[in-house]
This record gives C-alpha cells, sequence and structure tokens, in this order.
C-alpha cells in the first residue's frame, strides 16, 4: 500500500493559521479482467435459451457453460446484462407509445414515425 502524507498550513482571515493533515492512500488495485468476445456460437446459443428462460438455475448455468465453454461466472454476467437490455428496450418502446398516443391526440397521427 502506498501511502502519502501532506500536511499544508492556512491563514484564515483573522489571520489565525490553521493547520491540517491531508492522508491519500493510494491501494493496490486488482486488474479488471479482459472484456470477453463471445463467439456467434456462443451467442445464438445464450440468446435462444434466454427466450424462453430468463433466470438459470445453478444446474442450468453450469451445463450452458461447460457446453460452451465459458466460465459460470460469465453465463451469470450475461443474464444479467440481457436482463438489463431488455428491461431498456421495453422502458424505449414503453415511452415511444407514449410519444404517439399524445401525437395521435394532438391529432398529429398522419405523421409516419419510423
Amino acid at each position: 500500500m502506498l501511502c502519502m502524507l501532506i500536511q499544508m498550513s492556512l491563514t484564515g482571515p483573522n489571520g489565525s493559521e490553521t493547520s491540517f493533515k491531508l492522508t491519500n492512500e493510494i491501494h493496490k488495485r486488482k486488474r479488471r479482467k479482459n472484456r470477453t468476445a463471445f463467439s456467434a456460437h456462443q451467442i445464438y446459443a445464450l440468446e435462444k435459451r434466454f427466450a424462453y428462460q430468463r433466470y438459470l438455475t445453478p444446474t442450468d448455468r453450469d451445463q450452458i457453460a461447460s457446453e460452451l465453454s465459458l466460465s459460470a461466472a460469465q453465463v451469470i454476467t450475461w443474464f444479467q446484462n440481457r436482463r438489463a437490455k431488455l428491461k431498456r428496450d421495453y422502458e424505449e418502446l414503453k415511452n415511444d407509445v407514449n410519444a404517439a398516443k399524445k401525437l395521435q391526440t394532438l391529432g398529429l397521427s398522419d405523421f409516419n414515425c419510423v
């Protein structure tokens, strides 16, 4: 662990001197793992499974990981990220529908929004 100590002295508005210490600790950081580049085959298999099972049991997770030569953690992370993407896409679609309804109530439904 690297520790740095800085001592400073400041003069206040009334001329008094204030002294304080500033300690900054920099911890050795763990290196981030490289981003996983999934193959087209792996993505296809993961998407296919996600289409009918959004949450995996530990047994299913381990089976998929083994079949696709991935770690269980990679499968867990992929499913978490895919659920988050589904939620984002759903919210965006909901906002688009609400905007279309608003246009319709304003009599602007003749616009073709693509």
